[in-house]
This record gives structure tokens, sequence and C-alpha cells, in this order.
């Protein structure tokens, strides 16, 4: 959990709303999985039909506890038939590296942690394809038409950088997966076509604005993938055969529901510290992520009780006072 409340300034985020910026995400964990046992490794390991992938393509994906809390978020991306690379937050990296561990035989699906040797840099923004295509020194159709995790090899100098597209921030964006001593002149070609490195606070505030929960602070292996909002962002297959933590995610769709829902919270003014909703006077939940947009004013993620619908108006209290609030759908209004 983090009561840090960021406000970037407003060139800050107008550059990563109206133009592009470069996202430097090297921080995220990065394995391969290779071997005629991959796919069907990763599939009993995740939430989304991995079997189903062709290479080129990729899911998002969650990697769950056996009773069906979230360890991590992941991106699977399909190399090849037999090869994957699978991207994990750095606060849930931990998490998966164990299950991994924990349930994957080595000799049927060899896996490789490749987080130093392949950094990972993203250019997010409306003019993001326009300003990698420039950098890259390809035409914009190369990678104008990729899907949400899809992706291809672009030559770049003397090797390749594998671009994805990556929508994560709620505006159009590519990642850029390539080797270490690449890694700088990739950067400095962003740079030089236009991406000014983008600020923590900007992208955070995207990040909450397009309803994307941050695992450690609005998700914790505490949480139901539902809860967090993971099936309504594509992360679930519910016709694919048996993954760890499946018996619940499938008896929450198919036969109930989970009690507390990941809201969107726009507020009067931030909150400091702990902050908890309330509604009627009853406790209904929490505030998580939270910060300043320059568009919305004062926002958060709350993991409040299901039957708080939008558009309710609730009290966040804090050590420091009341501040009147309201509740909106996710992701927030364009």
């Amino acid at each position: 959990m983090t009561d840090l409340v960021l406000a970037p300034t407003k060139a800050d985020y107008e550059q990563l709303r109206t133009d592009a910026g470069l996202v430097d995400r090297s921080e995220r964990l990065r394995m391969t999985f290779t071997g005629a046992q991959a796919a069907a490794t990763l599939n009993g390991l995740c939430t989304s039909d991995v079997l189903a992938l062709q290479p080129g393509h990729g899911q998002y994906a969650a990697a769950l506890t056996a009773k069906g809390k979230v360890i991590a978020d992941v991106r699977i991306f399909q190399r090849a038939a037999d090869s994957f690379l699978v991207d994990v937050p750095a606060a849930a990296a931990a998490g998966f590296v164990a299950m991994v561990r924990k349930y994957v035989n080595p000799r049927l699906a060899r896996y490789v942690d490749v987080s130093a040797a392949l950094p990972c840099v993203g250019v997010a923004g409306p003019h993001a394809r326009q300003v990698l295509a420039h950098a890259l020194g390809c035409s914009p159709a190369t990678i104008d038409l990729l899907a949400p995790f899809a992706h291809c090899d672009v030559p770049f100098h003397e090797t390749s950088v594998l671009v994805a597209r990556a929508d994560d921030y709620g505006v159009d964006g590519f990642d850029c997966f390539v080797g270490a001593a690449d890694a700088p002149a990739l950067r400095e070609a962003l740079v030089a076509s236009g991406a000014a490195p983008a600020s923590p606070a900007a992208l955070e505030v995207l990040r909450i604005e397009a309803g994307r929960p941050a695992w450690g602070v609005d998700m914790t292996d505490d949480t139901l993938l539902h809860e967090a909002g993971l099936d309504l962002l594509g992360a679930v297959s519910y016709t694919k055969g048996c993954y760890t933590g499946q018996e619940v995610v499938a008896r929450v769709h198919f036969r109930g529901h989970v009690n507390r829902l990941l809201r969107g919270l726009l507020l009067a003014s931030p909150p400091d510290g702990e902050a908890r909703v309330i509604s009627a006077e009853a406790d209904v939940g929490e505030v998580r992520s939270r910060a300043v947009s320059p568009r919305l004013g004062a926002i958060a993620l709350a993991m409040v009780r299901r039957a708080v619908e939008p558009g309710t108006a609730v009290t966040v209290r804090t050590a420091g006072g009341d501040v009147p609030a309201t509740v909106v759908a996710l992701p927030f209004p364009a």
C-alpha cells in the first residue's frame, strides 16, 4: 500500500496525453520460457489461454495462488512455437519467480531471467508510433497495425528490437525489448526523435486514470482476480484447461460475485496517509493509489464494497479530516 500523492506538472502530463514520452520499464522482471512444453507450462500457471497464441502475438494474464489470489499480473509474448517472453511488474517479481520454481520442471520448460540482458524501453502517447518509427528508421506501417500485446522484430543498427504494443497508460504505446549493449543508443534515438523522458508522476496519473491496478498497491496476494478488475482487462479465459486458482475464478464467474471491487474516486482534495471510504456512516473500503491529475483534480483507486455503485457520494476519512468524494467507474472519464 502507499499513501504517496503524486502531482505532475501540466507540461509533463500533456506531453503524454497529446504527444509522446519515453518510458523506461527495465525495472520489470523479464523471463524466457523455451522448450516443447513451454506453452503447456505457462498455460497451467496463468489465467489466459496460452495454447491459443500464435508467434507474434501476446496476452495479458494473471498468476494466482491455489485460492485464486493474485501473485502477479503478467504479459506473455509468444516469440516462436516453443519460445515465450514473460514480463512481470517488479513488485510482483519475487512471488512469480517463487511460483515458477515451485511448479515448473526445467527439463520440460527451460526458464531464464533475462532482465539484465534485455532492457525494456517504451514510448507512450498519441504520437508514439511516429516517434518510434523515426527512431528505428522504419515505416510507421511496420508497427501501426499491431494489436495489443502483438509484437514484431524491427532492425536497429546491427541488431534488432522486439517492438510490442503496450497501451497500459490509456494512450497509444509501444515497448521495445533490446539487448543491453544497444539500449543506450535506442534511448538516445527515441529522445532525439521527440520522446522526452516521461516523469514518474505523470505516468502514475495516467495509470490511475486508465484504471490499471498496480501490484503491491491496488492488489496483492490477498486480492482476488475479479476484485482487481483483471477480468475486465482481458486477463482470464473461461474456456481453457486447468490452471492454478481456476476453481475459484470459475466459481466467482459462473455462480457468484466478489464482495468488493476496485473503483475510481474523484476527490475534493488528495488524501494523505491511511484513508478509509465511508458511505452512510459505514466503512466501505480503503483508498489505495492516489494522485493529482491536471485534468481531473484529485483522483484515487479504492477497493470498496460492491454495493457502492459509481455515482455514489462518499467521504474519505483520514487522520487529517474528512474529504468529500464521488465513486466513478474505471477507467476515469476521458
